[in-house]
């Protein structure tokens, strides 16, 4: 009997959908996110104060959506082909994946909303595996490895479920011949 541990099973946490900007721009992405998902837009508020780019606390620097669940999943399998399904290696890191969209009319199924324009956005896709609450815990609060998702895990989720290609870096493959053995 060779069975997997259902602890060890990695699934979507969350999506996040989120527009930066102020003003008419932020109003315009409030729009966006919500024709795109159905649902409410929270306000992002700043906390710091950044005198050069005119950021004082309070002041709403942002709008996003979090999904999560059977929507999350969704949304990946809707979002992936405006990217040509193709991220780069540099875009996953441990426990997520963050890429961007130029422009929403590139979703396949989107139309053109005349209140927003041409307008993009940031997406990130959040892994977790069973138990990761735990760690969340006040009492026997700790950090445990065990439940990193990996870069290499993620990889093969987006690679084997959402047929997803990964651009490699150049300087991580040693010579050409191993370059076009993998299929890059």
């Amino acid at each position: 009997m060779n069975q997997e541990n259902k602890m060890r099973e990695i699934k979507i946490e969350k999506v996040v959908l989120n527009v930066g900007g102020t003003g008419e721009k932020l109003e315009k992405g409030v729009i966006l996110l919500e024709n795109l998902t159905g649902k409410k837009a929270v306000k992002v508020q700043a906390t710091k104060r950044i005198p050069t780019w005119h950021v004082r606390p309070g002041l709403e620097v942002g709008t996003k959506i979090t999904l999560r669940g059977a929507d999350a999943e969704k949304m990946v399998k809707r979002l992936l082909p405006a990217i040509q399904n193709t991220l780069k290696e540099k875009q996953i890191k441990d426990n997520f994946v963050s890429f961007g969209i130029h422009e929403y009319i590139e979703i396949p199924g989107m139309e053109y909303i005349r209140e927003v324009g041409i307008m993009g956005f940031e997406v990130t896709i959040v892994f977790t595996r069973a138990g990761k609450r735990i760690e969340k815990k006040k009492i026997k609060s700790g950090k445990t490895r065990r439940q990193i998702v990996t870069s290499k895990e993620i990889e093969e989720i987006l690679v084997n479920k959402f047929e997803t290609k990964i651009l490699r870096r150049r300087k991580n493959i040693q010579n050409d011949s191993e370059w076009l053995e993998k299929g890059y």
